[in-house]
């Protein structure tokens, strides 16, 4: 699934491209996604134009004066610009095609991303309004982080993937986060010293700001907006890494599950 640096990766990929165009026409070949597609998309976006691009959590908002369209990639979404609408392939759902005959088109063979319409504040929609804070923004803080963290008996990974808590720290990110900063991904976040803590704070931050500068996470579903994948696998330290020596101290990485996903870590350096 693509996690947020992908989504961040794509909005910045797709924004210079759709910003301040009028939209002349919306095509919908397959409207049964993880929610249906919202029939207002066809009715209402043509002839608007996109204000803005924007992303929260892992949506992406592609903003209009009449209200807001809602993006969720899934498990296997893309979204891609075309000069000129080209001919459909098989898992090609969605067209939306602009003024300068430039065409936006979301791809996605398993079916399970979104595309949502709204005309009311986007803070107050349903799929928004409980979300944490976003981690690259002051609003994500060790002292707000270590107060709720310190109410959980939980493992610290599945606290971090928590969206009520903070956004975007998926499974391949919380592993990775989790090593950069020494702990070990089980352990209990109450349990947990606030240094520590704002250790991982810190590196959540930065490994999420490294992927998006590298155009987000090698993951075989995910394309970046141009077609090319990208470079970030080559540098993660746990993920994936079953059995390989650690990085750090050449002792094996190990793999468990914690909340149905499998979680990477060092024994050694994780404690």
């Amino acid at each position: 699934m693509p996690e947020l640096p992908e989504v961040e990766t794509t909005k910045r990929g797709i924004s210079p491209h759709i910003k301040n165009k009028t939209v002349i026409s919306v095509t919908v070949r397959q409207a049964q996604l993880r929610w249906p597609v919202s029939p207002a998309i066809s009715k209402l976006l043509p002839g608007q134009r996109i204000l803005d691009v924007k992303r929260r959590a892992k949506y992406i908002l592609i903003n209009t004066s009449t209200g807001t369209l809602i993006i969720h990639l899934g498990m296997s979404g893309s979204l891609r610009i075309l000069k000129t609408a080209e001919d459909p392939e098989k898992h090609d759902h969605i067209d939306i095609v602009f003024d300068d005959n430039s065409c936006l088109r979301y791809r996605d063979p398993r079916r399970f991303g979104a595309f949502l319409w709204t005309n009311e504040a986007i803070e107050t929609h349903k799929l928004i309004k409980n979300l944490g804070p976003e981690p690259l923004t002051e609003n994500f803080q060790i002292n707000d982080f270590y107060t709720l963290a310190h109410s959980k008996k939980r493992p610290i990974k599945s606290v971090i993937m928590d969206s009520h808590i903070v956004v975007g720290v998926g499974n391949i990110y919380a592993s990775e986060a989790l090593f950069s900063s020494g702990i070990h991904p089980i352990r209990a976040a109450n349990k947990i010293s606030k240094i520590r803590l704002s250790h991982l704070v810190e590196s959540i931050k930065g490994i999420l700001t490294s992927s998006i500068e590298q155009g987000g996470t090698t993951l075989k579903d995910f394309v970046n907006s141009d077609g090319k994948p990208g470079y970030f696998q080559q540098t993660l330290n746990v993920y994936g890494r079953k059995e390989k020596p650690c990085h750090t101290c050449s002792t094996p990485i190990k793999q468990i599950t914690i909340g149905q996903r499998s979680t990477f870590f060092c024994p050694n350096c994780q404690h």
